[in-house]
């Protein structure tokens, strides 16, 4: 039995040390990036924050005091330089485009909603507004029910102020 705790913590105790064969660097936007692979070579090395021990940084035909010099290194720098140029992006990346753009097409598709509910509502406005304008330029005697639940019969300064109103109404919604 105390062989295999010993071996569960040699287990644990080596589990950093597979971590740590990782790069990481700062890029061209100023954000961290983690990767197993080496940092393009258009990255600095002064944004290079953790270099892994197993993987030398690709050769650019510049030798470095971390980097040994190789024989050939101006022939291999081309392959290296083609490698590197395009690099490979990681899959939480990929997620979290994918879930922006998603969320820019739903907020876009709710605005879209929401503005053609307001157009319908305007072109609802629109027609009873001209409805009621025809209805008033009739000449026919209007009653409205006032406060206190009685008729009264619309005179002639209700009539102008009432087909001001409307066409205030008509001015704003037919468009």
């Amino acid at each position: 039995m105390k062989f295999m705790h010993w071996l569960l913590v040699g287990c644990v105790v080596a589990l950093p040390l597979s971590a740590s064969a990782q790069w990481q660097w700062i890029d061209k936007n100023g954000k961290k990036v983690f990767s197993d692979q080496a940092p393009p070579p258009d990255v600095p090395e002064k944004n290079i924050l953790r270099k892994s021990g197993a993987q030398p940084r690709p050769a650019t035909g510049i030798s470095s005091p971390d980097t040994p010099a190789a024989e050939g290194t101006e022939a291999a720098a081309p392959k290296a330089r083609e490698s590197a140029a395009a690099p490979k992006p990681s899959g939480v990346d990929k997620e979290l485009e994918e879930k922006t753009k998603k969320a820019e097409a739903e907020e876009k598709a709710k605005r879209a909603a929401e503005e053609a509910k307001v157009a319908k509502a305007k072109a609802d406005n629109c027609a009873r507004a001209r409805e009621g304008k025809s209805t008033l330029d009739s000449g026919i005697r209007i009653a409205k029910v006032n406060a206190k639940g009685e008729r009264e019969i619309m005179d002639d300064t209700a009539r102008v102020a009432e087909q001001k109103r409307i066409q205030s109404v008509i001015d704003s919604d037919c468009k």
